[in-house]
């Protein structure tokens, strides 16, 4: 695929002359972004290492004399937190969108387009403030380059424009990981069995996973010979985001947590710890 990377292209051509980068020249296009839809409406849960591919779908219509070729041109939506002039952090496309002609007129063209942001938490997410709700913008630039330099000239300019915010956006959420160990194990029938693990989440300032306290947690169990679990008893993270719980043995089968997540946090369900019941 057509790398795309809008920002890196406009800054890394203007980096490379030295040059402070010059007020756009040239007139804004009417180009209109529509329906925008970020990750099919859902929030993207981002761990620490892990790039996660979110799908974006929106319309564009464009005036039928303006070719977008992703070479010289580019539109295309991106995500972004804070205000447009100003915004906090920015997620753009990598990759061309693909685009297809649903409508046409004398002036205007109208496409359905589809692209992918790949949120590379490595990259783009830097602390808590990330875990937010995130607007979606589209975007057009444009280069215009003359490295002829036979006359003893060459010129290097951009132009850049930005509509939003478009859509509802979309929330980024730390992803979170829980743990289970229920004991001791085998166990007698109507003794107490103590179920401890942890709650964690990812830390993208660290790049790693810590401990989620004072977070509500429930303990559920499900017999060895039935397909659902059921609920036991919940509980609240501790220290470290902690949990422990403890109920009475009844027959065999498996214990976990299940996290339900928060607003900006994603949920976590621990895989079943069986125990033996005697």
């Amino acid at each position: 695929m057509r790398k795309l990377a809008i920002g890196t292209a406009v800054s890394g051509a203007l980096a490379l002359t030295g040059l402070v980068a010059p007020a756009a020249s040239a007139a804004t296009p009417d180009l209109v972004f529509a329906n925008v839809v970020v990750n099919k409406g859902k929030a993207v849960v981002v761990g620490t290492a892990a790039t996660v591919k979110v799908p974006v779908t929106y319309t564009l219509t464009r005036p039928s004399d303006l070719k977008i070729d992703y070479v010289n041109n580019f539109a295309a939506v991106s995500l972004y937190r804070g205000s447009l002039k100003a915004p906090g952090n920015e997620i753009e496309a990598e990759d061309a969108p693909t685009c297809t002609t649903t409508a046409t007129t004398d002036t205007t063209v109208t496409e359905a387009c589809t692209e992918t942001l790949l949120v590379d938490p490595e990259i783009y997410l830097y602390g808590a403030a990330d875990a937010t709700t995130w607007k979606a913008a589209g975007f057009y630039g444009k280069i215009d380059q003359d490295n002829d330099d036979s006359d003893g000239h060459v010129s290097r300019g951009y132009a850049y424009d930005a509509w939003g915010p478009l859509g509802s956006g979309v929330q980024i959420k730390r992803a979170a990981k829980a743990t289970a160990d229920a004991s001791p194990e085998p166990v007698k029938k109507g003794r107490t069995i103590t179920v401890t693990g942890k709650l964690t989440r990812a830390d993208w300032e660290t790049g790693k996973y810590t401990g989620y306290a004072s977070q509500k947690a429930t303990l559920q169990f499900r017999a060895k010979s039935a397909t659902t679990y059921t609920t036991v008893k919940t509980v609240t993270s501790g220290s470290g985001g902690s949990l422990k719980a403890t109920t009475t043995a009844s027959k065999d089968g498996y214990y976990r947590y299940v996290f339900a997540g928060t607003a900006t946090t994603g949920a976590a369900t621990a895989a079943g710890d069986y125990i033996d019941v005697r």
